[in-house]
């Protein structure tokens, strides 16, 4: 124990008063200090930190606090400098009573990390209090026949000290016939009886007076005074006899006013109003007086107000009887507060950590809290458990301190806080409890990700459609509070790498909402997929992902597309039928498609305009043109047919072609060249003789390149490999050297090749009819002079020199391709 001393402190009652503080931190874990009661407000008492051990400042952001087990706080803790003051003037007599020792009992709570330190303060009495004399004038009658040495109890003083600073002793005013004598009670102040020392004589001296003076012990002392009144009685020379000078009682604390406690008995030898006796309390303190009453003429002792054996166990009471003639007697009335389970257990909270973190580990401290029952002998065994099934457990800390730390793991997304009923239950009988209800809040921690609603989604928009249009929405759930639950969207790239979906797709990252950034067509792409993540906003953020398909829906927005009759702006297409044609006679097949899908790709096809209707049908679904009847020889040798192609979609789309049909006996050369005779003398268009200029002169430009690549490329060969011929570098069959002209080798033809491209004169329209293989007859040293067709048959060396003479003779232009 340490012990430090403090210069004395100036009273108005007293010159100078030592104050001891000290400080004790034993086994028990409880701080202990000592000051002397009317300490003023802000009166220093010690330092806590320095006591606890802990840094200046720690006390302030730990956030200190001082809770008192009762309902008033004494003193107040200076967090920054972790001293201790009075908080308001101490009071010893208004705070214990005539307890002693007076201790006042708090705790000193921390936070982060909770703990709990229990101090005690010891208030000590000063001598601020003198003793007093309730009854300020007693009187007395004593009869003058009393004999010598006869003893009369006085009123005891009262005096609110304790120990030596309370009541010591008595002195008495010098006079001729009394002396004092100063006597002890087990239970109380110490009283006086005066013992008379010389025969009192009524004729001599009828009253005498006296002054008695209790004296404390405190320093310097104080005292208080009280006048006595003796009245000499004429003589009456039997007193009143007790059946015991003792009477013993055992009373319930429970007790209703008026409970009978105990009767006393006394006789009187003498007759008449001598023997008349009366029962009353007489020099009793006033506690005693406000507790107890007795009947005057029966002496039955009965309660006047409520016991507490908390407050008091025993009374020690003082009964007088007294016969008529004036004389009285004395006994006792010893009485025993049986102590009965009358107070439930109090349960004082001192801290909650509220709210809680649902990651809490386990045995965490939730709240600290006392129990005290009043009741010390019976059911002062407190048990202390919790009413319902919770992931807390209450732990016994210290002596009447516990402690309610979690027992189980927390989810906030299950419970999002609790109304913890404590149950503190004494032993009994009969069995008191005390319920208080601690609220834990339970505060959310990022433990949640995102849930998309769906595995996946899938999101369909129209083709043609506005650029930003809405498409569809993505939404996510997230468990957690708060921020934690705040889900932002964002679109993930492609594991291939691919960023051309972002080109295509937006979303909205604060409500997932989906838009198309382009419009879409059904023909370059139907479907295409994504990935979607949904981030949670916490510390340490959570994500989930969706695979988002979109797939386009088709539009009516492509035009039947005809294959075949081929529409290349020139002469209209003919087809050749005989006239020995039956009914149902196949003609041709217009063929046709649509880039479009489903029903906007379905095709009919339908016989708009014929020169002869009732000649030809077309047929619906497939577009074959069939004879309806036999061709007669007064049918046209010209037929032309317009065709309509349509698809069926909303609105549906068409297409038109023109094809000419000529009726002829045979399949002959002449009849592929038949025209319509009403174009014959057409003019030729001038944007088609600009392109045959055109076209002839990049050919030109296109062979003057390549001969002149062919002579650079030899010119070289013959300078490196003088040694060979230039025969070498030719081959039989259109084997060309690769290295003839670089091409880079990324032709579709894998060898060099020529071909003889050739026109029939006399068509009037220059068309190309077909093209055939041209053979480079270049003279070899092995070479016999002879020249071989196709397929490899010999021909004379002339005739490869000689041209078709005639109207039938063909035009040859020579050309190498690569």
């Amino acid at each position: 124990m340490a012990v430090a001393c403090r210069k004395p402190l100036q009273n108005r009652q007293v010159g100078s008063l030592l104050l001891l503080w000290c400080v004790c931190v034993g086994d028990t874990a409880t701080i202990r200090y000592s000051v002397a009661e009317e300490m003023e407000s802000g009166s220093f008492v010690a330092n806590v930190a320095k006591d606890l051990g802990l840094e200046v400042g720690k006390l302030a952001s730990r956030g200190a606090r001082l809770v008192s087990e009762g309902n008033k706080l004494h003193f107040r803790l200076h967090r920054k400098t972790g001293d201790l003051f009075v908080k308001e003037k101490l009071d010893r007599e208004a705070l214990c009573g005539k307890a002693d020792p007076c201790v006042l009992h708090f705790e000193i709570i921390l936070a982060e990390p909770l703990q709990s330190f229990r101090a005690e303060v010891r208030v000590f009495d000063i001598n601020d209090n003198a003793p007093v004399f309730l009854n300020k004038e007693p009187l007395l009658k004593i009869p003058e026949s009393t004999p010598l040495g006869s003893r009369f109890p006085l009123q005891s003083a009262q005096d609110l000290d304790v120990g030596l600073n309370g009541l010591q002793n008595y002195t008495l005013s010098a006079n001729a016939y009394f002396h004092l004598h100063t006597r002890f009670r087990s239970h109380g102040p110490k009283y006086a009886e005066l013992v008379l020392d010389k025969p009192l004589d009524r004729e001599e001296q009828s009253e005498v007076n006296l002054t008695i003076t209790a004296v404390d012990g405190g320093s310097p002392p104080k005292s208080g005074t009280a006048n006595i009144r003796v009245v000499v009685l004429d003589v009456n020379d039997h007193v009143p006899q007790f059946s015991r000078l003792v009477y013993r009682a055992q009373v319930p604390e429970n007790s209703a006013n008026g409970s009978f406690v105990a009767a006393v008995t006394a006789t009187d030898l003498d007759e008449g109003t001598n023997k008349q006796i009366t029962y009353s309390l007489a020099q009793n303190p006033e506690a005693i007086l406000q507790t107890f009453q007795i009947d005057s003429q029966t002496g039955e002792v009965r309660l006047r107000g409520l016991l507490d054996f908390e407050t008091t166990e025993t009374y020690d009471i003082d009964i007088q009887a007294t016969d008529g003639g004036g004389l009285s007697a004395h006994s006792k009335v010893l009485v025993e507060v049986v102590d009965v389970n009358d107070n439930p257990p109090e349960v004082t909270i001192s801290s909650v950590s509220s709210p809680l973190p649902e990651d809490s580990p386990l045995q965490t401290v939730v709240a600290l809290f006392t129990i005290r029952d009043r009741d010390i002998r019976i059911g002062g065994k407190i048990t202390c458990f919790l009413r319902e099934d919770s992931p807390f457990v209450v732990k016994h800390t210290f002596r009447n301190s516990y402690s309610l730390v979690t027992d189980r793991s927390l989810d906030r997304e299950d419970v999002a806080g609790y109304n913890i009923t404590l149950v503190a239950m004494d032993t009994g009988p009969p069995n008191l409890s005390t319920e208080t209800v601690i609220e834990v809040l339970i505060s959310d921690i990022n433990d949640n990700p995102p849930v998309f609603q769906e595995d996946s989604y899938i999101l369909t928009v129209r083709e043609n459609n506005s650029p930003a249009v809405f498409i569809g929405k993505v939404h996510a759930e997230d468990l957690d509070l708060g921020e934690n639950a705040q889900v932002t969207y964002s679109l993930l790239p492609p594991q291939s790498g691919d960023l051309s979906v972002f080109a295509y797709i937006s979303i909205n990252s604060d409500n997932g909402k989906l838009y198309a950034l382009r419009t879409m067509d059904y023909e370059a792409i139907q479907d295409f997929q994504f990935v979607v993540k949904a981030t949670d906003g916490g510390f340490l953020s959570l994500s989930s992902q969706v695979t988002v398909r979109v797939v386009v829906l088709d539009d009516n927005d492509n035009r039947p597309m005809i294959l075949y009759p081929l529409q290349n702006g020139t002469l209209p297409c003919n087809d050749l039928v005989p006239r020995a044609a039956e009914a149902g006679y196949l003609v041709t097949k217009v063929v046709a498609v649509d880039g479009d899908s489903g029903q906007n790709s379905w095709l009919s096809y339908h016989l708009l305009k014929a020169t002869d209707l009732g000649l030809f049908s077309v047929q619906r679904q497939n577009g074959e043109i069939r004879t309806l009847r036999k061709i007669s020889e007064r049918d046209p040798m010209m037929q032309k047919l317009i065709i309509l192609v349509q698809d069926h979609g909303q609105p549906a789309l068409s297409t038109t072609t023109s094809l000419n049909i000529l009726l002829v006996d045979g399949f002959s050369e002449p009849y592929l060249q038949f025209q319509d005779p009403s174009k014959h003398s057409r003019k030729v268009n001038p944007i088609t003789k600009y392109l045959v200029i055109s076209l002839a002169v990049l050919s030109f430009l296109f062979l003057f390149t390549v001969t002149t690549i062919f002579i650079i490329h030899l010119y070289q060969k013959i300078k490196h490999r003088q040694k060979f011929t230039i025969q070498e570098h030719f081959y039989d069959d259109c084997n060309f050297p690769n290295n003839l002209v670089q091409g880079g080798g990324s032709g579709s033809l894998a060898q060099p090749c020529t071909y003889d491209m050739c026109s029939v004169t006399g068509t009037g329209n220059s068309e190309f009819r077909f093209l055939k293989r041209f053979m480079p007859n270049f003279p070899f040293p092995h070479a016999t002079g002879e020249a071989k067709t196709e397929d490899g048959s010999s021909l004379p060396p002339e005739s490869n020199t000689n041209r078709p003479q005639g109207s039938e003779a063909h035009a040859c232009v020579s050309d190498a391709y690569m």
